[in-house]
């Protein structure tokens, strides 16, 4: 119930944001009820530290852009930051790393934050497409709550250049209500499978990285080789595997809902979000090894709106609307405060937190895969082919 004053109670607030989430009113009716002047005095009550965090924000404009990944944010998050600063985020999904850094190394993105992979922060800190990270601008940000794992590779010579956003996998999702065969534990039997059973219903990331890099493990090779008869090997089985192929897509979820497609390479998120729907859909990680990951929030060099890009990133850092974000896309967040206000079902959760002996197995991808040329010419024969 909305008071005479015409604002809502911080309780309300969240049973309509909760209620935006899981699309039962519309974007139009949740601004009408909420407002975009909404007092960050409603959010404080409802999430404590956020609006104290806007207000100390500051003036920090009207818009702010972040580059992402599918699946990635629960926009009424962001609706929440607009409502608390009057800053709107606009948001560029992307499918592959290699995208956004051609894009950031083309020059003007006007994007303000950008979500980007272990791997990739040391070629962006040593081309200065991102700038070092003023901690003191993220109060919400605590590295001593974060495994070292994951915060690490953000660490280059003493200087923050990014701050751990999430952490996860890479296997393949497999529905079970379309495959009654004996259930694959291996990339060896995901590409046997695809080639096979499941011709013309098995999908390929496309993205370097993974589609190359789980073709090396079906050898038996490393997630991260470019060694040229190795890199030879991955390439003649993309090759072998491209007319069996339903699509080569890193937007998989819709025709694995639709069952158009029965198998997937997957990220856990995404597999997080398949099996709460359809829980038919099973997520198995390759008995050799494959890939372990972590996103992180960076600010490119070039950041127009670097005061609205520190307020979005700690507003996003804040414990409480983390776990909520997480809630949203899947993923661990590798940030023991947020872990622990998770429900126990993600705490628990064997594709969240998969089991010592398929964890150890896995890589985190090497900075070489996104320079090396022949990991770009094969991927671009295998989707041209």
């Amino acid at each position: 119930m909305t008071d005479n004053n015409g604002t809502i109670s911080a309780k309300e607030f969240l049973e309509r944001l909760e209620s935006y989430r899981k699309g039962s009113i519309s974007r139009r009716h949740f601004l009408g009820v909420t407002g975009l002047g909404l007092a960050t005095s409603v959010l404080a009550g409802a999430m404590p530290g956020l609006a104290s965090r806007a207000r100390a924000a500051g003036n920090i404009g009207d818009r702010v852009v972040i580059a992402t990944w599918p699946n990635y944010h629960d926009p009424a998050d962001f609706e929440a930051f607009k409502a608390a600063t009057g800053c709107a985020v606009d948001m560029n999904v992307f499918g592959s790393n290699e995208e956004m850094l051609a894009k950031l190394q083309a020059g003007g993105t006007g994007w303000d934050v950008v979500v980007a992979t272990n791997y990739t922060i040391t070629t962006y800190a040593g081309e200065k497409i991102i700038e070092e990270i003023d901690l003191s601008r993220l109060p919400n940000y605590d590295k001593s709550a974060t495994d070292p794992r994951f915060a690490g590779p953000g660490i280059i010579d003493g200087k923050t250049y990014a701050i751990p956003r999430n952490v996860g996998t890479t296997g393949f999702c497999l529905n079970t209500a379309d495959f009654t065969g004996t259930r694959p534990t291996s990339w060896k039997e995901f590409w046997d499978l695809t080639k096979g059973e499941l011709s013309g219903r098995s999908i390929v990331h496309d993205y370097q990285l993974t589609a190359i890099g789980n073709a090396l493990k079906y050898f038996g090779y490393s997630f991260n080789s470019v060694d040229p008869k190795e890199l030879e090997d991955a390439e003649k089985l993309l090759i072998e595997a491209k007319p069996h192929l339903f699509a080569i897509t890193s937007d998989y979820q819709p025709p694995m809902r639709s069952g158009d497609a029965t198998m997937s390479m997957c990220w856990t998120g995404d597999a997080t979000q398949l099996h709460r729907d359809m829980p038919e859909i099973v997520y198995i990680l390759g008995k050799e090894g494959g890939e372990i990951w972590s996103d992180f929030f960076t600010i490119p060099a070039s950041a127009p709106h670097k005061d609205a890009a520190y307020a979005l990133i700690d507003f996003l850092l804040e414990p409480n609307l983390a776990a909520k974000e997480a809630q949203f896309h899947g993923y661990a967040t590798g940030d023991s405060r947020v872990d622990a206000l998770l429900p126990a079902e993600m705490r628990e959760s064997e594709i969240l937190y998969p089991a010592a002996e398929l964890l150890n197995a896995l890589e985190f991808g090497a900075a070489v895969t996104m320079t090396n040329p022949q990991r770009a010419e094969i991927l671009a024969r295998f989707k041209s082919a």
